[in-house]
């Protein structure tokens, strides 16, 4: 605390010391003018053409690479409000390397750079997060408000340190940018398919700068506003665990496929086997002393029906001042809101053995050949749950800053910039389960494609409210918030000429605070019709999975949404009157942080000929210092403190050098070090406890780990380009990473007595309480090709078409520790990194020809293993996604050289997000299929204008 008045004084003193000598520039610089910062590159071409439309796009991206001295891709608007997609992280699905996942709800969510997760996102350069977070959800940022987008793959030692996949920029528009009064705005309407609605997205731009008496002045305002339903319908085999035989052995005390538990020591078999048990027929099991032949089969089906409603508001103000042409002078909010609400309709089956069997249990079964799976099975009397689950989401993050730049002398530059964020979120869950009598069951757990197939003996159940009762209460809600002052300063010097060509030096002072709240009200069964909440208070789905599998397309369930949610709450309370249940929804905290993270560097840059072509370098270190300290409450013993201080430091090298082989061919070279530090979440050190919901002997729990590292990455990088045209290029890049002290989960077997566990579950005092620790090393390495072809050969209505189109390879390998049943480490395997796909290629055909622009995109990514599954069930623990796609079309008529009219269509053929189990050669998408998510296909019009 006792350094922000030095930060102040320190702005002060420089404002007043360069006052006199202050420069102007005209705008703030976008990353390929700073660019020319770096060592001096060949001049463009003096044929040089000017291009615009889609191709304005494609080439800016390509001269953003060209010009800077790090490894730079970027995504550039056409124009003013025409960056074509919808929010930042589709804008940056089609760049070379990334690869996006998480498509649900009609939009991409998640972006990989290289296989690995965590990117630095900042906006115009500063850091930028979302609540209690350390990264900011970049779908939140409107592409309406979007300039330019760079993603660096490495990086300088100028450059914030954290974020081992590298770094995304997102530069917004600022006055000064302009000549003069300039105004730009959008309207669409965007038709989600599978809600069948239209939806909203309108944006307005309105700048103007003027020359006055104390110099130029110019004012932005910038505002976006989308809203959009959707609907996210899954359908899902349950855990595979092992059954009796149909002729289980005399004494083994079981009957005909009745299921096997493991026992409350394991003593049957051991849930979360590294290769899950043996599929071949006749394997078999040790209980009791006896050799008992088994079956594996899912346990259950699940069908999830959820309807969502987002609107992100976001606005984006911008004042600057020119005095002279020596300085500028920034000021700028920015504003990014989240609203969103889902319900979700689920319905949940056992397929399971509950003591009505047919009289000839073989008949009733079948398996895939060669193996002990069950493919498909009749079961009798199972038991069924359906739940309505309405959630809540709202989200204010502000961003303040003050930027000052300024021209000393002829050859040196000096910026300082302040910024203040402030994020908050809060979360809210309410569910009501109902559960229905017992129904016969027929299912067949792949009838083909991966999807199951399922029908029960009575199906007007499903939909009948009188057949149903009012089951437990789950109410619960969580509130975040995050705050951070940020100062930065740099200067540096340049020469003309000499081997040394420019040094440059900083410094960067951040204090960060977040805190955690949470709410837990849940409440046991009720007990009483569903028919007793009336008529607002129950729903029924219809036209589930659009007829695409053979399962229910609609069953009834409590609808919390048409409910007084306050009564409900009262009527669990006076049948459960000692549960923990407050009319004023009392939050708890879960942690209270204050992180002080500061930053020096020092680079320079050099050139010099060699083999009469130039060579220039740039070598740096950047310092690092953390000071973090935590307080934990743990809501089990009535909310007891636990205080953790840490810190650390670090020095970080880099060094780059691009070697012009040809005024056209460039080789480049990196070496660079970043950290990954771990999210506030992971530190705590206080369980979150879940009882034994499938009576397996023990409960499960999650947990932080106090004393958890950072991870620590040296990359290299080497990269050689090809600018054969003005408006085209062959660029490929090899690169490794490697990564130390990478976090996975460890689980660890624990007795946790005189526990509260919520929602009245099944009480145990044995967990298995996984938790994070740096117990893993890893290298990930790969190959990334890149091509922009626009040929200038073409005759006619030819003439501007396009290929944009690039692949990357990748390979990983990390140490994943094998424990025992009590969690002990005692060994390692090796795996790969969770969500990298081995190859990816993503291309475009794009079109620019007097009025009329347009793209195809098709994009692909090979199946990856996404995670481990939870190990609570038997087969296996490799949880693997399907290859993805997507066929995406966008088409502009310019109607006038100022008014635009925009038709797009995203994932035209309808693709499907699928999950399935597999551990090294063991399963696959056929015997092992887990769940099916549809995606959304949407279509959109609309149109813009540009008038400066």
């Amino acid at each position: 605390m006792a350094l922000r008045p030095i930060a102040f004084t320190t702005v002060s003193v420089l404002a007043l010391s360069f006052a006199n000598v202050a420069q102007a520039q005209d705008a703030a610089p976008d990353t390929a003018a700073a660019a020319a910062n770096s060592p001096s590159d060949e001049a463009a071409p003096a044929d040089a053409i000017v291009v615009t439309g889609v191709r304005a796009s494609v080439v800016g991206a390509l001269d953003v690479r060209r010009e800077s001295i790090q490894i730079v891709d970027s995504v550039v608007a056409e124009d003013v409000g025409k960056l074509p997609d919808n929010n930042v992280v589709e804008a940056l699905q089609r760049v070379t390397g990334i690869q996006v996942t998480d498509r649900a709800g009609g939009e991409a969510a998640t972006i990989t750079i290289r296989g690995l997760t965590d990117p630095l996102t900042t906006l115009n350069g500063r850091n930028i997060f979302t609540a209690a977070g350390t990264a900011f959800a970049l779908q939140d940022i409107s592409a309406n408000l979007v300039k330019q987008i760079d993603v660096y793959k490495t990086r300088s030692a100028d450059q914030i340190e954290t974020g081992l996949a590298g770094q995304i920029d997102v530069q917004t528009r600022r006055p000064l940018d302009f000549d003069g009064f300039a105004i730009s705005g959008l309207a669409r309407g965007i038709y989600s398919e599978l809600r069948d609605k239209v939806n909203p997205n309108v944006a307005l731009l309105v700048s103007n700068r003027w020359e006055t008496g104390i110099g130029d002045i110019g004012i932005l305002v910038n505002g976006s506003y989308n809203r959009y339903h959707y609907r996210n319908e899954n359908l899902q085999a349950g855990a595979m665990v092992p059954f009796a035989t149909e002729n289980p052995p005399a004494g083994s005390g079981f009957t005909p496929l009745e299921r096997i538990f493991p026992g409350d020591r394991n003593q049957n078999w051991t849930p979360g086997l590294d290769a899950g048990l043996p599929t071949a027929p006749g394997s078999t099991l040790n209980i009791n002393g006896v050799q008992v032949p088994y079956y594996l089969s899912r346990d259950a089906v699940i069908s999830s029906d959820l309807y969502g409603e987002r609107e992100r508001p976001s606005v984006n103000v911008a004042l600057q001042w020119a005095p002279n042409d020596r300085s500028v002078y920034t000021a700028e909010v920015f504003y990014a809101g989240f609203r969103g609400e889902t319900f979700n309709s689920l319905h949940f089956s056992f397929v399971d053995w509950w003591g009505s069997i047919d009289p000839n249990p073989g008949s009733t079964f079948e398996l895939y050949d060669g193996t002990n799976i069950i493919k498909s099975r009749r079961v009798g009397d199972v038991a069924g749950f359906n739940s309505g689950d309405t959630a809540t989401s709202k989200t204010d993050s502000f961003v303040y800053a003050l930027n000052a730049k300024w021209d000393v002398a002829d050859a040196g530059k000096i910026s300082a910039d302040l910024a203040y964020q402030d994020s908050k979120n809060k979360t809210s869950f309410f569910a009501i389960r109902t559960d229905r009598g017992p129904l016969d069951i027929d299912v067949d757990f792949n009838a083909g494609g991966g999807l199951p197939a399922f029908s029960f003996s009575n199906p007007g159940v499903l939909t009948d409210p009188s057949a149903w009762t009012v089951g437990n209460l789950f109410d619960s809600g969580t509130k975040t918030s995050g705050s951070a002052l940020t100062f930065m300063l740099d200067g540096e010097y340049s020469w003309d000429d000499g081997f040394l060509r420019r040094i440059k030096a900083g410094f960067r002072y951040d204090d960060r605070k977040a805190d955690s709240f949470v709410r837990d009200q849940g409440a046991g069964a009720l007990g009483v019709p569903l028919t007793a909440l009336g008529e607002d208070g129950i729903f029924t789905n219809s036209n589930f999975f659009e007829g695409r599998a053979n399962v229910p397309m609609s069953w009834v369930l409590a609808d919390p949404r048409g409910l007084d949610k306050d009564a409900i709450r009262t009527r669990y309370r006076s049948v459960e009157p000692g549960l923990r249940l407050s009319d004023e929804l009392t939050f708890d905290q879960v942690f209270g942080i204050n992180e002080i993270n500061m930053a020096a560097y020092a680079l320079a840059d050099g050139e010099l000929s060699l083999f009469g072509r130039p060579l220039q370098v740039q070598g740096g270190v950047r310092f690092v210092a953390i000071d973090t300290n935590y307080d934990y409450f743990d809501r089990r013993q009535g909310f007891a403190l636990t205080q953790v201080s840490t810190n650390s430091s670090k020095f970080l090298p880099s060094f780059t050098a691009r070697y012009g082989i040809t005024d056209n061919l460039r080789l480049r070279f990196n070496y660079g070090e970043t950290l990954r530090r771990p999210a506030f979440g992971d530190l705590n050190p206080n369980p979150v406890l879940t009882g034994d919901l499938s009576r397996i002997g023990f409960g499960t729990a999650t947990s932080g780990t106090a004393n958890l590292r950072p991870t620590h990455s040296k990359n290299y990088d080497l990269a050689l380009e090809w600018y054969f045209e003005r408006s085209s290029a062959i660029y490929v890049t090899a690169f490794r990473r490697e990564i130390e002290g990478l976090v996975v989960p460890l689980t660890v077997r624990e007795f946790i007595p005189d526990n509260y566990l919520p929602r009245n579950e099944t009480y145990t005092e044995f967990f298995n309480v996984t938790r994070p620790v740096n117990a893993s090393d890893g290298v990930l390495q790969g190959v990334e090709l890149g091509l922009t072809y626009y040929p200038t050969y073409l005759p006619g209505i030819l003439n501007g078409l396009g290929f944009v189109g690039s692949a990357t390879i990748l390979d990983s390998e990390q140490t994943i520790p094998v424990t025992d049943a009590n969690g002990n480490i005692t060994g390692e395997t090796e795996s790969a990194f969770f969500g990298v796909s081995k190859f990816s290629y993503n291309a475009t055909l794009a079109y620019d020809n007097g009025p009329i622009g347009a793209r195809l995109s098709y994009i692909w990514r090979k199946g990856f293993l996404q995670s481990n599954e939870a190990r609570a069930f038997a087969n296996p623990i490799g949880f693997w996604r399907a290859p993805e796609k997507s066929l995406d079309f966008q088409l502009t008529w310019n109607v006038t050289e100022d008014i635009g009219i925009t038709f797009d269509a995203v994932n035209i053929t309808k693709a499907k997000q699928q999950n399935y189990y597999k551990f090294e050669d063991a399963g696959g998408p056929e015997q092992f299929n887990s769940s099916t998510l549809l995606l959304d296909r949407t279509f959109a019009i609309g149109a813009r204008f540009t008038f400066d």
